[in-house]
């Protein structure tokens, strides 16, 4: 049986340094979330809500030190792909990383439609349906240009964009602190059923992470960079979501009810044209978002097809560029008629899904990779056994119980329709050795 290749010499060039994986990690975790989520977590949580987000940065740090210990494992492109495929086998490693693929494309379409959404908010006004189209094509096009015309560009526009939608959210948060000196005592809350709610929901604004894993094969010491820089992100997230969340709550009595939650905040702490700073920092947040996701899951059907689980066009690197071209350009012209014929609700809805179910494949890999891995040098250990691995499980597992049962069957399709391009993939490649036999 085909095994998957774990460190294998790639096409790909290896520039990505320790702070690039950092900016893949905290642009895929810090999107469009945080703009929308302060309301609904001060509504189920009121005063205490600050802390919701603290609560929840500790129940993804078990999940998160699980991916620090297996990135720590490999040097190659793939991430979950190569986790779960060492453990279990190379379908086993396809369906982890179709599973990824599928969801990052889900999140992907939905925050095309959020940021197009933005853009008509800036404008004033509406966008019809012919130009909102125009709209889709246009970002989706741009990115898929950016990311495969090479990765140092991509990088410097990352790192651009990234800036751009920090410095307003840190702004609020200075403005906030020295304005009104809001209370971060901790307060106990008065619904207990409501704040289960609030922590279900607040929990989805750090997930994304899994940008940084997938793209190691590029990165210059992934097994050194790739543990540090998840619990950097994770960091940061944590510290910036709860202060913001702390100022929103002092400083707009209504932010229960409030439909745009930070600019109704930036407004009442500094004026009209800082809300409209805040605006436009939603607008670069998604777009940083969506540069990140093109940038690392289009090397997850460069992944397959290097291993012969897909047809192999998709692992062909550009001569000039050495990136992924073929896998950028499916990627982008996917995620545009997904956009076009979708809504963000459901999309944002099965991305979660599956990213779930990824996460419980990755930590269920665990305790075999360890046995396989135990003697590597540089290999991350984690304190207390399997403890941590069972703490992620449970947190994922708790989730996952929130999810209807349409969701659920929607998800087992798409996972059918990978399955079905795997025996494509694989039956393509027995052809072929065929022929050399021949």
């Amino acid at each position: 049986m085909t095994t998957i290749i774990k460190n294998v010499q790639e096409p790909v060039l290896r520039t990505l340094s320790g702070g690039c994986l950092w900016l893949l990690i905290i642009n895929g975790m810090i999107g469009a979330g945080i703009f929308g989520l302060p309301a609904e977590a001060a509504r189920l949580a009121g005063a205490f809500s600050p802390w919701v987000f603290v609560i929840c940065g500790l129940l993804q740090l078990p999940i998160m030190l699980c991916y620090a210990q297996l990135a720590s494992y490999f040097t190659g492109t793939g991430g979950p792909v190569l986790y779960v495929g060492t453990a279990y086998g190379p379908i086993c490693g396809f369906q982890a990383g179709w599973c990824l693929y599928v969801a990052r494309l889900l999140a992907f379409a939905a925050n095309v439609n959020l940021l197009v959404d933005s853009f008509a908010y800036l404008a004033g006004g509406t966008i019809g349906a012919g130009w909102r189209t125009v709209l889709l094509f246009g970002v989706c096009s741009s990115l898929s240009v950016v990311n495969a015309v090479g990765v140092r560009g991509a990088m410097r526009c990352l790192s651009a964009l990234t800036v751009l939608k920090f410095a307003p959210l840190i702004a609020l948060v200075l403005f906030g602190l020295l304005k009104l000196r809001p209370n971060l005592h901790l307060r106990t809350p008065t619904d207990l059923h409501d704040l289960g709610a609030a922590v279900l929901l607040v929990i989805y604004a750090y997930t994304g992470f899994e940008s940084g894993t997938v793209v190691a094969g590029e990165a210059r010491d992934p097994q050194r960079d790739l543990p540090r820089a998840l619990l950097a992100g994770l960091s940061v997230c944590v510290g910036l979501y709860a202060l913001i969340q702390a100022v929103s709550v002092a400083a707009v009595d209504s932010l229960a009810t409030s439909t745009r939650p930070l600019v109704d905040a930036a407004a009442a702490l500094i004026g009209p044209w800082a809300a409209l700073l805040l605006a436009a920092a939603a607008v670069v947040s998604i777009a940083a978002n969506l540069l990140g996701n093109m940038f690392s899951t289009a090397r997850i059907t460069y992944r397959l097809a290097l291993g012969g689980q897909l047809p192999r066009w998709f692992a062909s690197v550009h001569s000039t560029y050495r990136t992924p071209l073929w896998s950028i350009g499916f990627f982008g012209a996917a995620c545009f008629l997904l956009a076009a014929t979708s809504g963000f609700v459901w999309l944002a809805g099965l991305s979660v899904l599956t990213r779930l179910a990824l996460w419980l494949a990755c930590i269920g890999a665990l305790p075999r990779l360890k046995t396989q891995f135990a003697g590597a040098d540089r290999a991350v250990r984690l304190a207390g056994g399997n403890l941590v691995p069972v703490l992620a499980a449970a947190v994922c597992v708790a989730l996952l119980l929130q999810v209807k049962l349409l969701a659920y069957a929607s998800v087992a399709g798409l996972l059918a329709v990978g399955s079905l391009l795997y025996l494509a993939g694989r039956g393509s490649t027995l052809k072929q050795s065929t022929r050399v036999g021949e």
